[in-house]
């Protein structure tokens, strides 16, 4: 019982980690995206409709879910997290990440362009 109520709580931190990386993605989008609406703005509603199904399509697609524990861990959202902490540490964007999981130590390691340390980490 116990086992069930850390994962399940592990589990809400790794969903809080993928949510701030989601709000901070959507923070840099946004003016990106304010730029594009003011043209836009002339286009009948119409037209507006196939966008709308366009950035739904976007949503689907393939995902890899790990599961143990009682735990689901979408992978994306570990490789997100693992290059939110990577910038919160201080370093500019990360390029060639790459996930090492370790579910035994409930812990994601991580490498940004080869190189790695021993604070490259995100617990699950």
């Amino acid at each position: 019982m116990a086992v069930k109520k850390n994962a399940a709580a592990d589990a809400a931190k790794v969903e809080k980690k993928v949510e701030a990386v989601k709000e901070a993605a959507t923070e840099k989008k946004a003016p990106a995206k304010a730029a594009a609406k003011k043209p836009a703005a002339k286009k009948t509603a119409a037209k507006k409709a196939p966008a709308k199904k366009a950035a739904a399509k976007k949503e689907t697609g393939d995902k890899v879910v790990l599961q143990y524990n009682g735990k689901d861990i979408e992978m994306k959202a570990v490789v997100e997290a693992c290059k939110a902490d990577y910038k919160a540490k201080g370093h500019k964007t990360a390029n060639n990440v790459v996930v090492y999981v370790k579910p035994e130590d409930d812990t994601a390691y991580y490498t940004v362009g080869g190189k790695g340390a021993e604070d490259f980490k995100v617990d699950l």
